[in-house]
């Protein structure tokens, strides 16, 4: 699929961001403004960090900023780390003859030291570290090695990443193991997202012996467009399908029964109980685009009405809606949910509640 991968750091393939909170923290308090908590910290951080720093600190420099910043980060309790998934993913890029750069814009000091601290330095053919603004870099680094911008993606874990990527004109690949949200990632439409780098492996995995999917056989699925009696239906957003809408489903389990699995499947993902189940249509997804890795599965789509419109997502979800089929048309939805939408639309298998 790609033949070069740029990588960001931070939050991509190494954790820090513990230290990073505890950094930014000292230097705000420094000048008495409130710190940040985790999750204020995560929904607004970005790239690049002088935008982020002007509006908390605008009249402060961003030299004597990042002169607080530096031992801040040195002097944190919290670890840094490789995360899961990071060292198997640039091995399988080293068997593989994947072309792997870094750039980032965490500190030239500190970055060169943990590439030898987790011994990564070997993986990587240049890195750029202590780039404010990736933008103003990324052409530079394609023209200087020669990268095919339709070989090349860049991966990274905030919306300045997709953004880089957009404007050197490679393929962006969106990671959620790091500083941004998802709901955040999403705004920017990356081309692909995935939930950490095992999930970019799964992808980039070619098929072998003109096969797809687990031992080349296709995986049998449920899912449901559920409704709540009075002509609104259920509407989630996921990741694993690009942070399109959708609707709630999952793989049925060996000796499990299609309408079992289904009520299982709705159960987990959204904590709503289904009645009145109608099957509605198959369909084939082959290696979707939209989906975050090459799968090929069988959709086996139902009808269903919820016992109660209290929804609890789990983690696989990032938000949910109940809105009219009609208004659920006009959202960002994955191919399988729209032609199930349409399907139910014109054949009215969906109770208007008059």
């Amino acid at each position: 699929m790609f033949k070069n991968l740029i990588f960001d750091w931070s939050g991509t393939l190494v954790d820090d961001l513990g230290p990073v909170i505890e950094a930014t923290n000292a230097v705000l308090g420094h000048y008495d403004v409130e710190p940040l908590d985790r999750e204020n910290f995560r929904r607004s951080f970005r790239l690049p960090y002088r935008d982020f720093y002007e509006e908390l600190l605008p009249d402060v420099a961003l030299e004597e900023l990042e002169a607080l910043f530096r031992p801040a980060f040195d002097n944190a309790t919290s670890e840094v780390a490789p995360l899961p998934y990071s060292r198997e993913k640039l091995e399988w890029c080293k068997r593989n003859g994947i072309r792997c750069f870094v750039l980032t814009s965490m500190d030239p000091t500190a970055f060169e030291r943990q590439l030898d601290d987790f011994e990564m330095r070997n993986y990587f053919e240049a890195t750029y570290a202590g780039v404010v603004d990736k933008r103003e870099l990324i052409h530079v680094l394609l023209t200087s090695h020669g990268l095919n911008a339709d070989e090349t993606a860049f991966v990274g874990d905030m919306t300045h990443d997709v953004e880089t990527a957009r404007h050197g004109g490679i393929s962006s690949i969106a990671v959620l193991t790091g500083y941004n949200h998802p709901e955040l990632l999403a705004t920017v439409r990356p081309d692909i997202t995935v939930n950490d780098l095992d999930g970019l492996k799964s992808l980039m995995e070619r098929p072998q012996n003109g096969h797809h999917g687990h031992h080349g056989r296709p995986v049998a699925t449920v899912g449901a467009l559920i409704h709540d009696g009075v002509g609104n239906v259920l509407m989630i957003r996921t990741h694993k399908w690009s942070d399109k809408w959708g609707i709630p489903g999952g793989k049925i389990e060996r000796s499990e029964a299609s309408e079992e699995a289904l009520r299982r499947e709705i159960l987990e993902e959204t904590g709503l109980e289904i009645e009145d189940i109608r099957f509605a249509l198959v369909q084939d997804s082959i290696d979707s685009p939209e989906f975050e890795r090459p799968a090929h599965f069988i959709l086996l789509n139902y009808i269903a009405r919820a016992a109660s419109p209290e929804v609890t997502l789990n983690d696989e979800a990032e938000a949910f809606r109940w809105l009219s089929a009609d208004e659920a048309m006009k959202l960002e939805l994955n191919q399988p949910t729209r032609h199930l939408l349409e399907h139910a639309i014109a054949g009215s298998l969906i109770p208007s509640g008059n």
